[in-house]
This record gives C-alpha cells, sequence and structure tokens, in this order.
C-alpha cells in the first residue's frame, strides 16, 4: 500500500514538472532567435565602436592639422605685416 502511494506521489510530481516545463520547452525556438539576434547587435555594436575609434583618430589628427594650418598663417601674415 505504502508503495502505491509513494509511486502515485513519484508520478504526480512528475507530471507536474513536465507540465510545468512544457511552456519553456515550447518558447526554446523563439528564444533561440531571439539570442541570435542579440549576437548580431552585439557584432555590429563592436564594428561600430571600432569605427568609432577609427574616426576620433581621425578627427584628432584633423585638429592637429588645423592648428598647424593656423600657425602658418599666422606667421604668413606676421610676414607680410613687416614687409
Amino acid at each position: 500500500m505504502v508503495l502505491w502511494i509513494v509511486l502515485g506521489a513519484a508520478v504526480l510530481g512528475l507530471l507536474v514538472l513536465a507540465l510545468a516545463a512544457r511552456p519553456v520547452l515550447a518558447r526554446l525556438p523563439e528564444l533561440a532567435r531571439a539570442l541570435r539576434r542579440l549576437e548580431d547587435r552585439q557584432t555590429r555594436a563592436q564594428a561600430l565602436g571600432d569605427e568609432l575609434a577609427l574616426l576620433q583618430e581621425r578627427a584628432e589628427s584633423v585638429r592637429r592639422q588645423t592648428v598647424v594650418t593656423q600657425e602658418r598663417i599666422a606667421v604668413i601674415k606676421a610676414a607680410r605685416g613687416r614687409a
């Protein structure tokens, strides 16, 4: 008799577990697609970060060139003023 009670409780526990896991298992394909989309976004974000670093380096280079050009213009204007 006790064996049947234990067996019934075990079967009932497994049934409850299966019913609880069913919605999660049904959503696995959707979750896998969402994971792929997130990985794609992460890849694009990394690529954008790399491009941003290159643009920042280029902006700094242009800024330095601008400073040099302004200094040269100042020298030319000063030379014209003395002549």
